[in-house]
């Protein structure tokens, strides 16, 4: 089978570009795959200079040539408007071929984003995606954003996944529990405004002395800017209980997800939010989770199952949390346990790579 693939390849390591990779990795082994990178080095939504005008240009041409000669076209679509024109132009390329095409949306936000504020636009890509030949998106809460425009045959629900040697065994995770002094939180993610990473840090700046020397805080992940990542430091400048890791991968994010007894991730990032990774990452190492009620985070959350919802944008929200939390702790243990054991019995990656195989090779063409 040949296939066009079209989607973002790292860097920068996001949860579309990882699971993008993931999947082309496996079907590079079977089948001929042409790739079109969709990647731009940076976390902005949209088309933001000339540079990238051309690369899309490029793009463009690229699908122009390649989309009759293939079986499938898989496509991973934006949530932007100036990304969703170009994903229209790509069903335009296409139009002749558009039943060979897969789209995989993989936020949470493109009906409140596009569809329910242009009317004009939701038409559009209505008219394109009920010929299209599948849809893919991340949850059922998700599931409804394409509803009106295809039939739900076509609509698949595929979640994320946690990678194979983040899992930790139930030994290891209830010896990490024995030592919970300092009791470890770890922040995982791009650091980039919505995310929550600064209300952690007022959450953590809002706590007593006595309750601050109880914790440590990791934080890992890039900037979206210098300015930015120097405002960070400066802000938990002094602060010996927080630290910055940068970049990771490998063998220091298995470490750092190991080691952590919490993690956190309190996003309210604009509509984009789609699965965070993360967090099934975290469930894989035997984390408790503080998170949200945003995006598709419902289809993968459950407060007081899981871990601890907190409001969006509300530092007063995780410090009260932390404070809870701190007032007992044997709460997390069980929570860990579990949420390892949900990580394996519904986001193993051989679980993620089967589903997505069988949607891109069934025999939609005979």
């Amino acid at each position: 089978m040949k296939i066009l693939f079209i989607a973002p390849l790292p860097p920068p390591i996001t949860g579309n570009s990882l699971a993008a990779k993931i999947i082309y990795n496996e079907l590079i082994k079977y089948h001929k795959v042409v790739l079109l990178d969709l990647s731009k080095g940076s976390f902005k939504q949209g088309i933001n200079s000339f540079e990238r005008i051309i690369k899309v240009v490029g793009i463009l041409r690229g699908v122009w040539a390649k989309c009759t000669d293939v079986d499938v076209i898989y496509i991973t679509i934006s949530q932007s408007y100036s990304g969703n024109i170009r994903d229209i132009m790509f069903y335009l390329i296409c139009f002749h071929n558009l039943n060979k095409v897969v789209i995989h949306l993989h936020g949470g936000g493109i009906k409140k984003l596009l569809f329910d504020k242009n009317r004009i636009l939701e038409k559009i890509n209505k008219f394109f995606i009920k010929r299209i030949g599948d849809v893919i998106v991340l949850g059922p809460s998700l599931f409804t954003i394409f509803s009106n425009m295809v039939p739900k045959r076509r609509i698949h629900v595929v979640p994320n996944f946690a990678e194979k040697h983040l899992y930790l065994s139930n030994e290891k995770i209830e010896n990490k529990f024995q030592m919970t002094s300092p009791l470890r939180i770890l922040f995982m993610s791009n650091l980039i405004i919505g995310k929550g990473y600064e209300e952690l840090i007022d959450a953590y700046h809002g706590l007593s002395k006595e309750l601050q020397k109880l914790l440590r805080i990791d934080f890992a992940g890039s900037f979206e800017s210098d300015d930015d990542k120097k405002k960070f430091l400066k802000k938990v400048d002094g602060f010996e209980r927080i630290h910055y890791h940068g970049i990771v991968d490998g063998a220091e994010k298995k470490d750092l997800f190991a080691r952590a007894h919490i993690f956190c991730l309190p996003t309210y990032y604009y509509y984009y939010e789609g699965q965070p990774i993360s967090i099934l990452e975290a469930y894989a190492s035997g984390c408790a989770v503080i998170t949200t009620d945003h995006g598709g985070i419902r289809d993968i959350f459950k407060d007081g199952i899981n871990g601890f919802e907190v409001q969006k944008k509300s530092s007063k929200s995780i410090k009260l949390v932390i404070e809870k939390i701190i007032d007992n702790i044997g709460q997390l243990l069980p929570m860990a346990l579990s949420n390892r054991k949900t990580a394996h019995n519904k986001y193993r990656i051989s679980n993620h790579i089967s589903s997505m195989l069988a949607i891109i090779e069934r025999e939609r063409f005979l």
